[in-house]
């Protein structure tokens, strides 16, 4: 996962490996390929047409589907294809497509005022110094900006991204198609989804990044990706770029034992139970089924997602050899000059983590009251931004900025599409129960003033919290956004109440976490700077871990060979959708689909070697989280795929990368265009495209 200013540096492997394009063009990230990849706050997509067209995939997309859908019109289970730009349909207003235009190296600046101290104070000083960067770097409007901590404190970078606010639907198959195989094949190789959707972005018709409006005109990027038209096969050169989300790659051992031991099972065990408390609340309520349904498949993903990285990461026995590796590689430092110095900080960051875990359940559980909720996350925010607007800009927390509000209130717009009380009662009751069962001397006493003692009281909370909330009127909400401090602490809504009750418990909690993030800020960089080092004494070059940031994979179409007598193939066809159609969801192929697929009409889609039509592609690329809709390009930059997806045995690899079994699955655009040139037809974007209607 590189950084593209990493790219130069290995210009000669990039050779080697097939790429035919200038490895130093692709630092330049106003320059072709790099200018056209894009970041939807969570996945990644690309522009592929001058007039602002936006592809990603259908997962990604899907809470816009869904935000849009009803019970009578359902675009999850319908699809939706604009004829013409006037029935383009909004994302919703917290939709973002965000262009990164610049990516600098700040380190000085962001540590000058950190050096000599520690802890809180520490984290303090790094903060000031990002907040003080964003706001200089936002001067320029229209721009989102942020710091990016990369080697875990040893170095930062200031990332100057363009912020589109009015996205727009444009083109979603229907999910029989997108999520053709659902949680059963997640993860699963051989897969035969069209995971795949399309936006475009409008500006202001004056070029500048405007919230949604019917006078808007599409945005005109400085670059697009070429989709291409021609064959893949196995060992092609491919190339991905996009913005994963988080890996821990460079973590201690001891952080490494710590997941597999206890981390992945209490996720496991915290995600089945939510996903089950939320679907027998919604079972016989055909609208909050529609209502929840992205948070329930964001949920089943992650509970895949972990019980795949569990499996993964004992298949790969990676907490033993994390500790071999670190165990030679200390011993290597102990051989360098100012060791004494390093090993210090080193023992000093592995007390910090160890002390930091001892609360780390509770402190999951409290966070999921106020993240998988909308009503009490509401209040809470509400009641969060009234503390923090009694500040000076630049104190405030970041999240609750001026240069935040405008999303928090897209946000507050948009609990009426997300929330059934029913189910978010049940969600809370869950959690409550699981928190009351922890050691009493992790008991919030806030908590407890709010919701109780016993499971009985903690209904009865509920029960009164909900029937005399008025948080679930959009206007209220808007209007106690706009109210001042001294209006949010005389109100009588229960909930706010109840969310001023608990957000001192909130910011004790974030204080303790900051004085521990200060010092792990601090003492975390002797060790990058020992593995660094040691991993240079082997002649290897090192990429930071994902932090969300633009990053780069190149490899080629690879087959997987995952155990004895099992080898799987790197194309998937068509035929596979027949072989797995049982008429039931999630193998439920829509007829015209069949039927497509039966008359055999593939036209210029179709592999000149299979000679049938492909769905799906593998490829040895490094992904994780966040690299979905990523594009994957060909030797020539020309997009050949759509990322959504990695193998069960490689689910790991945001914490472990084993090229033995490290694959990452894609949708084969031969796919996509055949279905918008053949089955559900969209002539006007395969035009859009440049491409071949047939």
């Amino acid at each position: 996962m590189w950084m593209p200013s990493q790219l130069p540096q290995i210009a000669d492997q990039l050779a080697a490996a097939g790429y035919k394009g200038d490895p130093a063009a692709l630092a330049d990230l106003t320059h072709p390929p790099m200018s056209a990849v894009v970041s939807l706050g969570g996945c990644t997509a690309s522009f592929v047409s001058p007039q602002g067209l936006v592809v990603t995939n259908h997962h990604c997309a899907y809470g816009a589907i869904q935000l849009n859908s009803t019970p009578q019109n359902n675009l999850m289970a319908d699809g939706f294809n604009a004829a013409t730009l006037k029935d383009e349909v909004s994302a919703g207003p917290a939709a973002r497509v965000f262009v990164t235009t610049d990516f600098d190296r700040v380190t000085d600046r962001v540590l000058a005022d950190a050096r000599g101290k520690s802890g809180r104070d520490y984290y303090d000083a790094v903060d000031a110094a990002s907040k003080a960067l964003v706001a200089e770097c936002e001067q320029d409007a229209g721009y989102r900006c942020s710091v990016a901590n990369m080697y875990y404190g040893t170095d930062f970078y200031l990332v100057k991204q363009l912020e589109l606010k009015d996205i727009r639907l444009v083109y979603a198959p229907p999910e029989s198609i997108g999520k053709y195989g659902g949680e059963i094949d997640n993860f699963m190789w051989p897969r035969h989804s069209g995971d795949f959707a399309f936006y475009r972005a409008y500006v202001g018709r004056d070029g500048k990044p405007a919230a949604f409006s019917p006078d808007n005109v599409p945005y005109r990027p400085k670059a697009f990706l070429e989709v291409s038209t021609d064959p893949v096969a196995e060992g092609d050169f491919a190339m991905l770029a996009g913005y994963p989300g988080r890996t821990f790659r460079h973590r201690t051992a001891a952080e490494f034992a710590d997941q597999v031991g206890t981390q992945l099972p209490e996720r496991v065990d915290l995600y089945a139970a939510m996903i089950d408390t939320i679907e027998r609340a919604a079972a016989n309520d055909a609208d909050a089924g529609v209502l929840y349904a992205s948070q329930v498949a964001s949920m089943k993903n992650n509970l895949k997602r972990a019980q795949g990285e569990l499996d993964g990461l004992r298949r790969s026995d990676a907490v033993g050899v994390r500790k071999r590796d670190e165990a030679a590689m200390l011993a290597w430092l102990d051989k360098q000059p100012d060791a004494a110095n390093a090993r210090r900080d080193i023992d000093a960051a592995a007390a910090v983590i160890a002390q930091s875990q001892a609360t780390r359940e509770r402190d999951q559980l409290f966070g999921m009251m106020r993240s998988q909720t909308q009503l009490l996350k509401s209040a809470m925010q509400l009641q969060r931004l009234a503390v923090e607007r009694a500040k000076p800009d630049a104190e405030r927390e970041t999240g609750y900025q001026l240069r935040d509000e405008a999303q928090i209130e897209a946000s507050l717009k948009q609990v009426q599409r997300r929330y059934a009380p029913q189910v978010e009662k049940a969600l809370l009751a869950e959690l409550l129960t699981r928190y009351r069962a922890l050691p009493a001397n992790q008991r919030i006493a806030e908590l407890d003033a709010v919701f109780g003692a016993d499971k009985a009281q903690a209904a009865a909370a509920l029960d009164t919290l909900y029937s005399g909330t008025r948080l679930d009127e959009e206007a209220e909400r808007l209007r106690l956004l706009a109210a001042d401090p001294a209006e949010i602490a005389a109100s009588t809504d229960p909930l706010m109440q109840a969310a001023a009750t608990l957000l001192p418990a909130q910011l004790r909690i974030a204080d303790a976490d900051k004085s521990s993030d200060g010092e792990l800020l601090r003492l975390r960089p002797a060790y990058m700077r020992a593995l660094i080092g040691f991993r240079e004494s082997q002649g290897q070059a090192v990429y930071p871990d994902a932090n969300s940031t633009l990053r780069v994979s190149y490899g080629k179409v690879s087959s997987l060979d995952p155990r004895d007598g099992v080898h799987y193939t790197p194309l998937t066809t068509v035929q596979g959708i027949v072989e797995k159609h049982t008429g039931e969801d999630p193998f439920d192929a829509p007829k015209t689909l069949r039927d497509a697929i039966t008359e055999g009409d593939f036209g210029s889609t179709v592999d000149p070697v299979l000679g049938t039509q492909t769905v799906n592609l593998m490829t040895n690329l490094d992904t994780t989280g966040g690299n979905s809709g990523s594009p994957v390009m060909d030797a020539n930059g020309k997009l050949i795929g759509l990322n959504f997806d990695s193998n069960w045995e490689a689910v790991s690899a945001s914490w472990m990368y084993d090229p033995r079994y490290k694959r990452a699955i894609h949708v084969d655009v031969r796919y996509l265009r055949w279905l918008m040139g053949k089955v559900y037809p969209a002539p006007n974007l395969l035009r859009e495209m440049e491409l071949p209607l047939e």
